[in-house]
């Protein structure tokens, strides 16, 4: 699944971000992101189902083997 990042500038001047293909804790990687463009305080972080999911990564190599993050 590609990795996306859906963010909303609202008429009020609030900043809604929203992941989508991010599985498990990596989603709070792009807040630093956000933080990083722009001058932001962050006020309300909620999760999707896609935080508390887990992404498999299958690594082929002499020895087969099976990660998950």
């Amino acid at each position: 699944m590609t990795k996306k990042l859906k963010i909303k500038l609202l008429p009020n001047g609030e900043i809604q971000m929203e992941t989508h293909g991010v599985k498990g804790k990596k989603c709070l990687d792009y807040i630093d992101l956000l933080k990083k463009l722009v001058d932001v305080k962050i006020s309300d972080i909620q999760y999707n189902q896609e935080y508390y999911e887990t992404e498999a990564e299958v690594v082929t190599e002499d020895n087969a083997q099976l990660r998950l993050d």
